[in-house]
């Protein structure tokens, strides 16, 4: 069925971001970048886009880590937040529109569970414990998000049975335990606590979006229990929560999952300084959001590569510059593509076939022919957030814009230029061979010299 948005155009989407417990790893980030291209797809489709995405920055997991390196937990998930932020910036992610904080919305968790408890869908545990857990008895579509019937559920091994009705049923409300951080817990009804994880982004989603808004997405992993109770206690509470859910596969390492918990994981800032940035962003966006992708240097490495071949026919072409973007400029293959449920292997085989047509173009010296290939190779590389001469794009790492960049060599280059000119060769080579010691490759051409930083 095709997208249709529930007030035309204008689309709202919601996706839970990271717990923020350790540094980001390429697979926590791979969601970013999918739903950063889903953005800039339906940004490019003349729709108007809100997204909003969650921070976690409160569970067990955030001040057993804080306690290990001897921080307060707050301290501990503000630093990993900005690392976040860090990595968003990396790969040339959008930030959001809005990034609410789990522990800034405890007075709207509290109210959407009174609200289940009036509702006969949640109940206060009899033990005393303050805990409020969600009756997945009572609510009869329970199972149907991940297509599952209630009685195939197999509990989790290390949940609390402890005040259920049922083994299944789920915290809303967790009470404090003696053990705790004290600045961990909010007075409520039922005593001093914590929001359960579900019941967060049921409440920022609904504070922010709306009590029914287009897109929910994640990754596969958070399908059940998270998305499927989100679903529930939401859709119980009354409200009609997303229309459309979207769950990106993995990114694995030697087979397995890659995570926090099993310690594979493959730290964003650490890979970015090992390969080009926008190198890692086209290995994660390339592959369907849907496939599992397998980390390997190797892939890194491909994915490098294949900038370099888009990156010469665009300087071939002289493309550098603003980029004024039109819909029109992208070609039918890749619209359709992109429109057959975000298909980017088809998307990026485009942009392929269309670099090809245009160096025969280049060579034929049709050079309308050529032009008409630079603007729809452009306009793709924009929708996935891979133009080289995008802004975003700057040397982060020494915080120069492209056109400082640009500049400077071209420059150094017009030195060379002269000296070869007086016919100093020496000096000529040594301007080369120091560019070349930075990762700049010259090549002389009777149009002059042509430039391209490698990655190698």
């Amino acid at each position: 069925m095709p997208f249709i948005p529930l007030v035309p155009g204008q689309v709202s989407i919601y996706h839970c971001g990271l717990t923020v417990q350790s540094s980001p790893h390429l697979g926590h980030i791979r969601k970013e970048v999918v739903f950063d291209v889903l953005r800039r797809w339906l940004t490019a489709s003349g729709y108007r886009v809100k997204v909003v995405a969650n921070v976690t920055d409160i569970n067990e997991k955030i001040w057993q880590k804080a306690e290990q390196a001897g921080m307060a937990w707050y301290e501990l998930a503000y630093q990993v937040e900005l690392e976040l932020h860090r990595a968003y910036a990396a790969l040339g992610c959008l930030p959001p529109n809005y990034e609410p904080r789990a522990t800034g919305h405890i007075t709207e968790m509290i109210e959407l569970t009174v609200r289940l408890i009036e509702r006969g869908h949640a109940y206060v545990a009899p033990d005393g414990s303050g805990d409020v857990y969600f009756d997945v008895r009572s609510w009869p579509e329970y199972g149907s998000l991940s297509h599952q019937d209630i009685d195939d559920m197999v509990t989790a091994e290390d949940a609390d049975p402890r005040g259920k009705h049922d083994p299944r049923d789920f915290a809303l409300w967790k009470g404090s335990k003696p053990d705790e951080p004290p600045t961990a817990s909010w007075p409520s009804p039922w005593g001093r606590g914590r929001p359960g994880w579900h019941l967060e982004c049921s409440a920022m989603s609904l504070k922010y979006l709306g009590e029914r808004f287009d897109i929910h997405g994640g990754g596969m992993d958070l399908r059940f229990p998270h998305h499927e109770n989100e679903q529930a206690q939401s859709r119980a509470a009354g409200y009609g929560f997303a229309k459309y859910w979207m769950h990106n596969a993995f990114v694995t390492m030697a087979g397995e999952k890659m995570s926090k918990s099993l310690g594979n994981g493959t730290i964003v800032t650490e890979v970015t300084r090992q390969y080009p940035p926008r190198a890692v962003r086209l290995y994660l966006a390339q592959p369907h959001y849907r496939s599992t992708i397998e980390y390997s240097p190797t892939s890194l490495a491909e994915a490098t590569a294949q900038l370099e071949r888009i990156d010469s026919f665009l300087e071939r072409g002289e493309a550098a510059g603003p980029l004024d973007f039109h819909f029109d400029d992208l070609p039918q293959g890749f619209v359709t593509a992109m429109d057959d449920d975000l298909g980017t292997p088809s998307a990026v085989a485009v942009i392929f076939d269309t670099i090809k047509a245009g160096n025969k173009a280049f060579d034929a010296a049709d050079e309308q022919s050529g032009a008409l290939a630079l603007r729809q190779v452009r306009a793709m590389l924009h929708v996935l957030g891979l133009d080289p001469y995008d802004p975003q794009w700057a040397d982060q790492a020494a915080g120069t814009t492209p056109e400082v960049t640009n500049g400077l060599i071209e420059l150094v280059l017009s030195e060379r230029e002269q000296a070869r000119a007086r016919r100093d060769f020496a000096a000529s080579d040594r301007i080369r061979d120091h560019l070349n010691s930075l990762g700049v490759r010259i090549e002389d051409t009777p149009r002059g010299a042509r430039w391209s930083v490698s990655h190698s």
